[in-house]
């Protein structure tokens, strides 16, 4: 096996823009951000302070692609009533909406679904890994049919 190592960085960037990739491809908020879950601790709806620097990279990327919506999905564990249970995902699935509504994205492109324990991600029993919300993507035609 033959390995070539380019040590020349004008040969690599030019290979780079040959290949399609410019500066803007890395620039804040072109990308799609890659996490798409937030999970919570046991009874809790408020955004942990980790979670904020990912969504704040959603917001960044919904504000650059106007034609892209997106669906916040509250999800909780088994824990308790099924009636609280939808309570408490609508709660952390609004959370969420406000703070990418505070960062600048149009509510009209804010949609919702809240879920209680009825979608769980993980076996019932594993409950720390049902307490979560997904970000869902959707184009606006997808949007509208909703």
């Amino acid at each position: 096996m033959t390995v070539l190592v380019l040590d020349n960085p004008e040969l690599i960037a030019n290979a780079a823009i040959a290949a399609g990739f410019t500066t803007a491809n890395f620039e804040a908020g072109t990308r799609r951000p890659h996490r798409m879950k937030f999970h919570y601790g046991f009874n809790k709806h408020a955004l942990a302070s980790d979670d904020v620097a990912f969504l704040r990279q959603h917001a960044s990327y919904l504000r650059n692609h106007p034609a892209i919506s997106v669906r916040i999905h509250g999800h909780s564990d088994n824990f308790g009533s099924e009636d609280y249970n939808r309570f408490l995902s609508r709660l952390r699935a609004n959370a969420v909406a406000r703070f990418l509504m505070q960062e600048g994205v149009a509510e009209s492109r804010i949609f919702m679904s809240h879920w209680g324990s009825a979608r769980p991600l993980a076996t019932p029993e594993d409950r720390a890994a049902n307490r979560r919300v997904e970000l869902e993507y959707l184009t606006m035609d997808v949007a509208r049919a909703l």
